[in-house]
């Protein structure tokens, strides 16, 4: 094994939360205010995973106000507190770019997977 990837190995965390595209998920992000530190939430649902290893990352959106906001957060990021799946998607794509063009409803609608 070479160095790169034993520095890898110790960077990444260990309980990584399983989710998938399309499920609904709420961020739990570290945010550093002047001395003060909370832990500011972000709730939407997950566009597209990339990546791999260390570098992996996902993007969420959620609607706010009518207008849409997307984030993307790297998976072992310490910035981030844990992710928590609130519902399961059912979706037949590996990216759901095309959400970015629906409008109300039709913009948070995934199917949930019961």
């Amino acid at each position: 094994m070479d160095i790169i990837s034993k520095i890898e190995k110790e960077q990444m965390k260990s309980d990584v939360t399983d989710f998938n595209v399309g499920d609904t998920v709420k961020v739990h992000n570290r945010v550093v205010e002047g001395g003060k530190e909370r832990i500011q939430m972000f709730q939407g649902i997950v566009l597209a995973k990339s990546g791999s290893g260390l570098n992996s990352a996902f993007t969420v959106r959620k609607i706010s106000y009518g207008t849409g906001v997307e984030r993307v957060y790297c998976v072992h990021s310490p910035r981030i507190e844990r992710v928590e799946v609130i519902s399961r998607g059912k979706v037949r794509r590996a990216k759901l770019h095309y959400l970015r063009h629906r409008v109300g409803k039709r913009a948070i609608q995934v199917k949930s997977a019961d």
